[in-house]
């Protein structure tokens, strides 16, 4: 398949946009509420999640762009669609629920069903394009660190 960078670029900003509205929803309460919460020792530093998941959404953005190249062949590609934009707007909720409302009970539920989405969203990329799926390895390995975090934060307060 020859290289389309405009499809390229437009997956990639797609995913990375997504991230921002989180950051968005994120940034006030990373400096006011999340620091009063109890955490377990195994949380992460702060600095070290805005790098991680700008590399989960280029990541998720090229894994599309490998799964759109082959839509001519792909015969359910509008399902292919719906199931990744689920999992990226489960992904932008997880943020405005747990540190915009504050909900860490309602977050964690939510992170489950987004695992879930994530996990269905890999096998179909996996079907289509080998590397569009296995690229959602590192992005299912880190909700489920995420969703182990949020379960033990919503013990913790």
């Amino acid at each position: 398949m020859k290289f389309k960078p405009l499809a390229f670029i437009l997956n990639i900003a797609l995913t990375l946009s997504i991230g921002a509205l989180g950051g968005w929803a994120t940034a006030k309460s990373v400096q006011t509420w999340y620091p009063t919460l109890n955490k377990p020792s195994f949380n992460p530093p702060n600095w070290l999640f805005a790098p991680v998941w700008t590399s989960l959404y280029l990541l998720m953005g090229i894994a599309a762009y490998l799964v759109w190249i082959k839509r001519d062949t792909i015969t359910h590609f509008p399902r292919t669609v719906a199931i990744y934009l689920i999992q990226l707007i489960l992904n932008l909720a997880w943020s405005f629920i747990f540190f915009y409302l504050h909900e860490i009970g309602f977050a964690l539920f939510e992170i489950l069903i987004l695992l879930v989405v994530i996990i269905v969203n890999a096998l179909m990329f996996y079907k289509i394009n080998k590397w569009a799926g296995l690229i959602f390895i590192l992005y299912i390995l880190w909700v489920s660190f995420a969703s182990f975090l949020t379960y033990n934060i919503f013990l913790l307060n």
